[in-house]
């Protein structure tokens, strides 16, 4: 018995993995469709906008099939029809993190938006007057403010997307979720690893929340708080 529960472990490093390496792909598609949904450019804000709308609205199922067996089959059928006998075996770690970088990233970018929307706008154009670039100015100006806002709707999305990384165990990637269904499989005892594997979960949550509250903190200093 010790040896699934050591095994569902080394599976918990993988989930921790894959939830982090979601997160950042999720963070700079956020920042990039907010940037687009605000830029005032016609086909930028209607890319960053369908971006969010489709994404948010197709289920996390459906898309981490749809990328891992779907993309999978175009690109390879692709090549056939290009005369190549090359066959691309897709990564289910590269495919997972993709994937779920990519929906959460829709929720990002809504979250990075209306946080952008909640400062002052002659904040930006005071810098902008003084001969701050556009970079130097979001990096100055906009990105300190932001965080503060940003932080409860990013605390939210980075828990629902560390529960979500659960998917992942559907194609075939040996995550916690995965090898604690094997365990109850061969053990024909499913709430025992389950459960255990429910536990290894609500502890990385309360570990984020902990940490997202004292960063909320910190940003939000000489302010009024906003409860996470």
């Amino acid at each position: 018995m010790s040896d699934y529960y050591y095994s569902i472990l080394q599976g918990a490093l993988l989930t921790v993995g894959v939830s982090l390496a979601s997160l950042l792909v999720a963070t700079v598609l956020g920042l990039l469709g907010a940037t687009a949904k605000l830029s005032g450019k016609r086909p930028l804000v209607w890319l960053g906008t369908f971006y969010s709308t489709v994404v948010r609205g197709i289920p996390e199922l459906v898309l981490m099939l749809l990328v891992f067996y779907g993309a999978a089959i175009g690109i390879n059928s692709f090549f056939e029809s290009m005369g190549s006998d090359y066959t691309l075996d897709l990564n289910p770690f590269v495919a997972g993190v993709c994937t779920l970088g990519f929906i959460y990233g829709a929720y990002m970018t809504e979250t990075f938006r209306a946080a952008i929307l909640s400062i002052p706008k002659g904040q930006m154009e005071a810098a902008w007057a003084f001969g701050m670039s556009p970079l130097r100015t979001f990096w100055r100006i906009t990105l300190p403010q932001m965080v503060r806002y940003a932080l409860p709707g990013y605390t939210n999305n980075w828990l629902v997307l560390i529960k979500a990384t659960a998917l992942v165990s559907l194609i075939g990637l040996h995550d916690m979720t995965y090898l604690a269904k094997q365990a109850s499989a061969a053990t024909r005892q499913p709430f025992v690893f389950l459960l255990f594997a429910a536990g290894l979960y609500l502890i990385f949550t309360s570990a984020s929340l902990w940490v997202l509250k004292r960063l909320n903190a910190r940003y939000s200093l000489g302010t009024d708080k906003v409860q996470l």
